[in-house]
């Protein structure tokens, strides 16, 4: 094998590897790349990132941070909403307060936004600085299985390019918005959803297409926010994928909070008017709004990136081929995050990045279970699932049992005011291992953790059951649905 210091002697730009310390260059400083390096920098490897958009990538910059924490907001207004359930009153006048007395200054809540994401991004930054990890800002690109060039940050300028020999290499470059030709985004009017935090003033109403999780997350925040909200949706329900109860609860909150949804429609166009938008729907039908979100989904951003050159396979879809360890069809060349299309969540991102490095540096490593990944819907309520789904068990694809336990009868929830949501557990039947799980529920993200370790480490409904769980709580459902498992067995 050629070594890779002596192949381009005579380019000025170029850093060979420093002594016999293993190099790791990672492209993308997302959730994949930031934990990669802190994994690779930790086993003593020479790290370099390699990243043109902010530290911490759309995950900390433009999506995950900034969307929970305007959520968070939004959250705050839906328990003022049903405030006047738990006996809340206003001070003057006796009468129940509601969210529609409160005003949003949106400007404050996004610069709170943006705030919040550049400290997450800083507080990323100096933990790589702390571990030894060399951050470099630019584009970087293969040019080859064991060549990294880092150009300007926005691709250009290749004279003054810097070449780094490497012995590893992850990319983990991430996703950007899908848009349509016939409607693309300006950042004012038509938006995608990396430009909702430069708005200054509430949309008065927001029209959102695509009810995914996206579609469906802003939806519900900003319906809660103040705006008026009508959900475009392809299919016949929202959150097409997700757990069909689970679906059908969201979409009756929907429908009691005022949220208009408009079934079996596409959008065809969108136009800025003198004051607003128009959305012109496949069907003919025109629908007027203040503003229009195109929450499409997200196309990796793979192209330029030397993948062709390197030998580096793609998908159709333009994703990265990668196995369990996240290796590619290049040895020594790994990828990570929502560029490889096995789940767009920051938390398999993380895993993918660790995992890599586990395995480029030579550790024993358990290689990622779709099974045992957790997810959550930020909606009002949450959604949280995680493991085999229902569906899985209606198809036959495995056997099991599905129990269900809604939270109208958990004292808790009375105590709170909670008259939605449900818990679900499938078990295997027979031996009741717990294979997947359900919660719908506020705070639902927080809850799912019990049914995640359940799942990872196979644990039985009846350990579960067996838990001791705090009274009153939200977490007492959790168990109870359990012991039905127990119930059902000795019947």
């Amino acid at each position: 094998m050629t070594d890779p210091s002596t192949a381009l002697p005579s380019d000025p730009h170029r850093v060979p590897r420093a002594g016999d310390r293993p190099r790791v260059v990672i492209i993308g400083g997302g959730p994949g790349g930031y934990e990669a390096a802190l994994t690779a920098a930790r086993h003593g490897a020479e790290t370099v990132l390699v990243e043109d958009r902010g530290i911490g990538g759309a995950a900390v910059l433009t999506d995950v941070v900034p969307s929970k924490t305007l959520i968070a907001t939004a959250d705050v207004l839906d328990q003022v909403a049903s405030s006047h359930e738990l006996g809340i009153r206003d001070a003057d006048d006796g009468s129940a307060p509601g969210a529609g007395a409160l005003n949003v200054d949106l400007a404050a809540v996004n610069q709170r936004v943006q705030r919040l994401a550049a400290a997450q991004s800083a507080d990323i930054r100096a933990s790589l600085e702390k571990e030894g990890v060399t951050v470099l800002e630019g584009h970087g690109r293969l040019r080859g299985p064991s060549e990294v060039e880092v150009l300007a940050a926005d691709g250009t300028d290749a004279a003054a390019s810097t070449v780094l020999a490497t012995d590893v290499v992850l990319l983990a470059v991430g996703a950007r918005p899908r848009e349509l030709d016939s409607a693309p985004s300006d950042g004012e009017r038509i938006l995608n959803w990396t430009q909702l935090y430069a708005l200054e003033s509430l949309p008065e109403h927001l029209i959102v297409v695509g009810s995914g999780v996206t579609g469906a997350e802003f939806a519900s925040a900003y319906r809660a926010l103040g705006s008026e909200v009508t959900l475009v949706s392809s299919r016949e329900k929202v959150l097409p994928g997700t757990d069909v109860d689970a679906a059908d609860v969201l979409q009756d909150a929907f429908a009691r909070r005022g949220v208009t949804v408009s079934s079996l429609s596409r959008a065809a166009t969108a136009r800025r008017t003198e004051d607003g938008v128009i959305v012109t729907l496949t069907s003919g039908e025109e629908i007027a709004g203040s503003h229009v979100l195109m929450a499409l989904g997200g196309i990796p951003w793979t192209d330029g990136l030397g993948l062709a050159e390197a030998g580096v396979r793609v998908k159709d879809s333009g994703h990265i081929e990668t196995d369990r360890v996240s290796r590619t069809s290049v040895r020594g060349v790994y990828a990570a995050g929502d560029c490889t299309g096995v789940h767009p969540l920051a938390s398999v991102a993380a895993m993918q990045g660790r995992i890599a490095m586990h395995h480029a540096l030579g550790d024993a490593v358990s290689p990622l279970i779709s099974t045992q990944v957790a997810s959550a819907i930020f909606t009002s309520p949450e959604i949280a699932a995680v493991g085999v789904s229902e569906q899985d068990v209606a198809d036959g694809v495995i056997s099991g049992e599905v129990l269900v336990l809604g939270l109208d009868t958990n004292p808790r929830a009375k105590m709170q005011g909670i008259s939605e949501g449900f818990v679900k557990l499938i078990v295997r039947s027979g031996s009741h291992t717990v294979m997947g799980a359900v919660v719908v529920a506020p705070r639902a993200s927080e809850l799912i953790l019990p049914y995640t370790l359940a799942v990872a480490h196979r644990l039985t409904a009846e350990q579960v059951a067996g838990t001791f769980t705090v009274y009153p709580s939200l977490t007492g459902s959790l168990a109870e649905v359990a012991r039905r498992a127990t119930a059902t067995a000795t019947d």
